[in-house]
């Protein structure tokens, strides 16, 4: 999938692209956003675009000093798209010379104008890519995606213990210094919506939801998940705050979003916000809360916190998740159709055989569509191409008055998920190996166990080890020990470093055992390998 970096100064721009075309359909995501020009350079080595939509005049640093910079590295990628104005054209000369691929006027910005460009900047994709002789991985996910997909996790308490979410954490370099946690279960509701076509409606949800992630993270910490069509998640990060301050600091940025987004689209929005926590293992206690309250939500009353909730009886609108989650999560990640078919077939079982609310179908519909498109590699095009005969793709279930129409969708996408499961099953494993064979050489000086990298990619010890035996020449412990001995090599005749500090540097026991495996691997101690280099030398 081609990745997307968007720079532009001005909130509602960046929404306005990010919802003007159908992303999904030309094989293209959203990496990222940023503000200014030096965010967005801070950005590329991180995220790795394909492809810059740039304003050309930006803060701290232009789009077209973005574009120099960029062009003075001798970077080929990524490509640049200028975003103008006609007092612009003065730059548009000297853009041309930084291999700038095309400039769109702003006030002149149609879907069919930006299509057209972002074709043009594929063509010129592939050409560097042939020429370079690259392939894009369909499976290699970004740091930004990644890190979502940890969210999600953390929303759904997917994590098997406090080591692997620590190791997740570590790897993807997610600060939880925090005091305390919150969710909140934001909903977006439009009086304007009765009269739009889907298109439409469907546009107004993603500006909306575009300019919540965009500004609430301006008045508190946070990091946001769209849900669905017409939901957002928000995990809230309280800091040096008195605890009886926590709901008036929440309170406030949600009052000031609330406003703008008024102003701006004529929507309203409505938020439940769950338990405040002390832990990140603790944010789906907050979440689900979130969720139960959520119904109690009213035209006089938009924004509810959990613990100002009186009546203490047990709630029953939210599905139980937390009996088929585990097993969820394990078939998507071992690819296991069979599983994931049963599971499903056990939840609509359950519906079939009781009177069941409504609003507890679509809840967990909701948490099955949620699991897939967040915990699924390339989830979003999976599960679209699914519902592809759908007027609304797979927000048709938001569509749904019945729960017999919720089960029938559930079958549909039970179906989908199986078949892709099926045909990607023999790719997926042998992408998983290539994705651990690249960690460990980018994590070669540190002490790699099969515990610890099957935790920091969310699989078991045994699962990695089978896979690794077949679908590589070697062993999981050999290979990092193989990827260890040629770094040494290299250590030993360029640097004047002793046997014990190569030891330490790649994380080895002893120096013992590394000169033990070294010579296993090389035939020759490491003395004599130094000692036998010099005299061919």
């Amino acid at each position: 999938m081609i990745k997307i970096l968007i720079a532009d100064d001005e909130p509602l721009v960046q929404a306005g692209i990010k919802s003007m075309i159908n992303w999904a359909e030309l094989d293209m995501t959203i990496v990222g956003t940023a503000s200014n020009g030096s965010i967005a350079y801070n950005m590329i080595d991180e995220l790795c675009p394909d492809i810059i939509i740039s304003d050309i005049k930006m803060p701290v640093m232009s789009g077209l000093e973005l574009a120099k910079k960029c062009h003075e590295e001798k970077r080929e990628l990524p490509i640049f798209i200028f975003l103008t104005s006609y007092e612009d054209f003065q730059f548009v000369k000297e853009a041309m010379t930084y291999r700038v691929n095309d400039y769109l006027i702003k006030l002149e910005l149609t879907p069919e104008a930006l299509t057209e460009s972002l074709n043009l900047a594929v063509s010129r994709l592939q050409e560097i890519q042939k020429k370079n002789n690259i392939s894009e991985s369909p499976v290699v996910d970004s740091l930004y995606l990644m890190r979502d997909q940890f969210y999600t996790r953390l929303l759904l308490n997917l994590f098997e213990s406090n080591v692997q979410f620590e190791a997740q954490r570590d790897n993807l370099k997610i600060d939880f210094d925090y005091d305390a946690f919150a969710v909140g279960y934001l909903t977006i509701g439009s009086e304007k919506l009765n009269t739009m076509d889907s298109e439409k409606s469907l546009n107004l949800y993603t500006s909306s939801m575009q300019v919540v992630t965009e500004l609430i993270s301006k008045y508190v910490p946070c990091h946001v998940l769209a849900k669905d069509i017409n939901c957002l998640n928000i995990i809230f990060f309280l800091k040096d705050i008195e605890p009886e301050n926590y709901k008036s600091i929440i309170e406030n940025a949600l009052n000031h979003v609330s406003v703008m987004l008024y102003n701006y689209y004529n929507v309203s929005i409505s938020v439940a916000v769950g338990s405040f926590v002390n832990s990140p293992l603790q944010i789906s206690s907050s979440y689900q809360d979130a969720k139960q309250i959520s119904t109690q939500l009213d035209k006089g009353n938009k924004i509810l916190f959990f613990e100002d909730i009186t009546d203490q009886k047990e709630f029953t609108n939210v599905f139980n998740m937390s009996l088929f989650k585990e097993d969820i999560r394990k078939a998507y990640i071992e690819y296991d159709k069979d599983a994931l078919g049963d599971i499903f077939n056990s939840i609509i079982e359950q519906f079939e055989g009781q009177t069941p609310h409504f609003i507890q179908a679509l809840d967990a519909a909701s948490s099955i569509l949620y699991m897939s498109l967040s915990l699924l590699n390339n989830g979003e095009q999976i599960v679209t191409s699914i519902f592809s005969d759908s007027p609304n793709g797979y927000r048709s279930l938001y569509e749904l008055t019945t729960v017999e129409q919720i089960l029938q969708w559930l079958k549909v996408l039970r179906d989908g998920l199986c078949m892709t499961l099926e045909s990607q099953n023999k790719n997926h494993k042998n992408h998983i190996v290539e994705n651990v064979k690249k960690y460990i050489k980018e994590h070669i000086h540190e002490k790699l166990s099969l515990n610890s990298v099957s935790e920091i990619f969310n699989i078991s010890p045994n699962y990695l080890s089978v896979l690794f035996s077949k679908y590589n020449d070697v062993g999981f412990t050999d290979y990092i020990n193989q990827c260890k001995i040629e770094v040494a090599e290299k250590m030993l005749l360029e640097g004047d470093y002793k046997i014990y500090e190569i030891s330490d540097t790649l994380g080895f026991e002893s120096a013992f055992y590394f000169s033990r495996v070294f010579k296993k691997i090389t035939g020759v101690s490491p003395r004599n390998y130094v000692t036998g280099n010099s005299i061919v030398k």
